[in-house]
């Protein structure tokens, strides 16, 4: 799996998920409960990590729907 996102912000969560989603690319959104540990208090970041095989085909379609400025540097 190769992390494509670490947001605090679940509203661009929700949305780059569902891109995600209708694209059929799987992902898997880690650290999703954490917010139980922390107080729900929305310090500690949630990532975004797809398979590794469709990692380029996401990184695409998330640039190409203007999120290209919070995806996490592929290097």
């Amino acid at each position: 799996m190769r992390e494509l996102l670490r947001t605090n912000d679940l509203v661009l969560l929700g949305a780059v998920t569902a891109l995600l989603d209708a694209a059929g690319i799987g992902h898997l959104v880690a650290d999703a409960h954490i917010s139980a540990l922390e107080g729900s208090i929305g310090i500690l970041p949630r990532r975004l990590l797809v398979v590794d095989d469709e990692a380029p085909r996401a990184w695409r379609l998330l640039a190409e729907a203007g999120f290209s400025d919070a995806l996490h540097d592929p290097a």
